[in-house]
């Protein structure tokens, strides 16, 4: 096939949160449950929309802002309302396009795939995985998101062969809305009720593509031992990490996350079987082509996983509410009311903030009238998301509502001009310091009422991140 033919991935970008769980403090403190090896664990301030804006920011490096996105997670923010509409503003692009939310379930990942690459727009997966305390689910599960742009010609950097799919109705995993954790059948049962899918689909898709021993070979499925045993079947070298001892097992985000490592280290010519057994089997061939060369370095899976810092069992379980502790006496946090962050969602979203044209002095918020010298409306937006800043001064707040306190709060210089106070998200309150290096992070800073308060935070600029 030719180059302008191609189509298929152009770009991709994964986010992990920084903090992990260390799997024997689940048994320490429960008797039960726990494991090996670490799990990925969302922060108090994150969920699976500001997750997704971290990877979408990420996998702008081979694409434009999409014109088209779809979401998928099994911990969807919101509910009768659409969650991807946030991370399209968010990313700072036009009202103009299309933005979906594909399912509560893991195989909304396969569709959101399938819609971006039938489009050339954007799947984002995210999710949070947790179960009952003590619980397979909690110990095994992991928290990321992972975003891939799609497009045609010599951009495309994995070309996609061939697409198979089996689908079927069976009962192995299932959660009733308002219920916090998932139910299981009893394993067994699914192994036998998914392997037969996924052979089909497999053996289907590499015929369709005339591959008969794929480079890589990924199998996700929530159903661990399906897909331990369905990646028996390829040699020793082919199998995929599936990053199930650090991160452990993504939901949504899973497949995509595991193939983002794997095309961190592809090689041109090298081919990808990517297979989702969720409710059914999906299988992809994809083959990694010349334009891997372009992929960014140094924020990979890989580099992210060797920067994190340890949470303790407890502030887990409260992160993710299961555990009713003792909050600062201090008013709950108001409302997010709709009509100012509409009027103002260029800033509350894409954080743009206003150049003067007749100082050039960068306004932080944006102003109509000029900090500097006062003239007014004359300026031109500024995208401050992806500019680093320097912290110029910073207080550590140790009576400020939060689920994770003390509340750092630093004022920050931005490269370029503009100066703003904000939130450092993921940082030792004893190891912030005045010079250190900060980045933006799109983050929720709490929920009251029902509604979802994000805006963006500084981190440390960590190798890695």
């Amino acid at each position: 096939m030719s180059s302008d033919a191609r189509r298929g991935i152009v770009s991709y970008g994964a986010y992990l949160p920084y903090h992990r769980l260390d799997r024997t403090s689940i048994r320490s403190t429960l008797g039960q449950g726990g494991g090996a090896g670490t799990r990925t664990v969302a922060g108090y301030d994150e969920d699976s929309t500001s997750m997704g804006v971290e990877a979408a920011r990420r996998a702008l490096w081979g694409a434009p802002t999409p014109e088209s996105l779809y979401f998928a997670t099994t911990a969807p923010a919101y509910a009768d309302k659409t969650n991807a509409t946030a991370i399209h503003a968010a990313l700072g692009g036009s009202r103009e396009g299309f933005a979906a939310d594909l399912g509560a379930a893991v195989r909304g990942a396969s569709g959101a795939l399938r819609a971006a690459a039938a489009t050339g727009g954007m799947a984002v997966l995210s999710d949070i995985r947790t179960g009952r305390p003590g619980s397979a689910d909690e110990s095994a599960g992991g928290d990321g998101a992972v975003a891939f742009a799609f497009g045609t010609g010599e951009r495309v950097v994995a070309e996609i062969l061939a697409q198979a799919s089996v689908s079927a109705e069976f009962l192995d995993r299932w959660r009733v809305p308002g219920e916090p954790y998932s139910r299981v059948w009893e394993e067994r049962f699914g192994t036998q009720a998914y392997l037969p899918l996924i052979t089909d689909a497999v053996t289907r898709a590499l015929k369709s593509a005339q591959v008969e021993a794929p480079t890589h070979v990924i199998v996700s499925s929530p159903q661990a031992r399906a897909a331990r045993a369905a990646l028996g079947a390829f040699p020793t070298a082919s199998r995929a990490d599936g990053l199930e001892l650090e991160v452990g097992f993504a939901g949504a985000a899973h497949a995509g996350l595991v193939l983002a490592d794997v095309l961190d280290r592809a090689a041109p010519g090298e081919t990808v079987l990517l297979v989702v057994a969720a409710d059914g089997a999906d299988a992809t061939v994809l083959r990694v082509t010349d334009a891997i060369t372009r992929r960014p370095t140094g924020d990979g899976v890989r580099d992210q996983l060797a920067v994190s810092r340890e949470v303790s069992y407890p502030d887990f379980l409260t992160w993710r509410g299961f555990l009713d502790r003792e909050p600062p006496r201090r008013p709950d946090p108001e409302r997010p009311a709709g009509p100012p962050a509409a009027r103002s969602q260029r800033w509350k979203y894409a954080f743009e903030g206003s150049r003067c044209l007749a100082c050039s002095t960068v306004n932080v918020p944006p102003q109509r009238v000029c900090v500097h010298c006062g003239t007014v409306d004359r300026a031109e937006p500024v995208p401050l998301a992806a500019t680093r800043a320097t912290v110029a001064t910073f207080t550590i707040d140790k009576l400020a509502f939060s689920l994770a306190p003390p509340v750092v709060d630093v004022v920050i210089d931005f490269d370029g001009g503009g100066r703003y106070g904000c939130q450092l998200a993921d940082a030792d309150p004893a190891a912030v310091a005045i010079g250190d290096r900060v980045e933006m992070t799109f983050r929720r800073f709490h929920t009251a009422g029902g509604v979802h308060n994000y805006f963006w935070k500084a981190r440390p600029v960590r190798e890695g991140h």
